[in-house]
């Protein structure tokens, strides 16, 4: 049976009306055991920790130990709900996003040891046409397409970093190159949905605060979490094919 494994972190979108029914843990076997939820046909993991209990900084998150157990569950698509900063000055804050690129300029996170293995990295075109399918549906505007520059965390961009990133991306933030990859290793279809909460450092003047990001996190989970209940209810609906791998 083909799953959908859908990622969160800071977004408080745990308790929308999608997660209900998610009644288990599984452990995994990575060094931090990931805690999964899971319902029938879809898994959810809180990357930073569950709302209200030990946070994870997003540097120390082990991506790699998620993707292990989701690949042990047959996961075999992946959407990841992100909190980003805006780089451009007419992308305002509030603003949901479904990026169809990403840049990262250090290592990530990788499942490759000791076999030669070159993936190319990509934002599947399903899953986001799926992504935005559902916020049409109900009526949620949503931009489709934008670069995401992953920065490695935990502390924010100083003025020069994000001249230089807005010159050739859209957004700003910290894990989703991280997911892109290891769900390309995996043979997971990938895609992801951005909130904009802020604008990155420099780009409308003022001061950046990060009370301000989780304020406008905040506002934006309600219709995140809509969506993705949307998303999951066309993805019973359309039955992708089990064990989907990705060439």
């Amino acid at each position: 049976m083909s799953k959908l494994a859908v990622l969160s972190g800071t977004i408080p979108i745990l308790n929308g009306p999608i997660f209900a029914r998610l009644e288990k843990s599984y452990p995994g076997d990575g060094s931090v055991a990931p805690e999964v939820f899971t319902g029938d046909d879809f898994l959810f993991i809180s990357r930073d920790g569950r709302p209200g209990g030990d946070f994870t900084p997003p540097h120390l998150v082990n991506h790699l130990a998620h993707f292990q157990t989701l690949s042990e569950l047959n996961v075999n698509e992946v959407i990841g709900i992100y909190s980003t900063g805006s780089l451009k000055a007419d992308l305002q804050p509030g603003t949901l996003v479904v990026p169809d690129d990403f840049i990262c300029l250090y290592p990530t996170p990788t499942s490759v040891t000791d076999t030669p293995k070159h993936i190319t990295p990509v934002m599947d075109d399903g899953v986001r046409r799926e992504l935005i399918r559902a916020a049409h549906e109900l009526s949620a505007p949503v931009r489709d397409g934008g670069v995401y520059w992953q920065t490695s965390g935990p502390r924010l961009e100083t003025k020069a970093e994000i001249g230089l990133m807005a010159g050739t991306a859209d957004i700003v933030g910290m894990p989703l190159a991280s997911e892109a990859v290891l769900a390309r290793e995996f043979g997971m279809a990938f895609g992801a949905l951005c909130s904009v909460d802020n604008y990155a450092h420099g780009i409308a003047g003022g001061t950046l605060d990060e009370l301000d990001i989780r304020v406008q996190a905040a506002r934006n989970a309600e219709i995140i979490g809509k969506i993705v209940s949307r998303y999951i209810e066309n993805f019973r609906l359309r039955k992708p094919p089990t064990g989907r791998v990705l060439s």
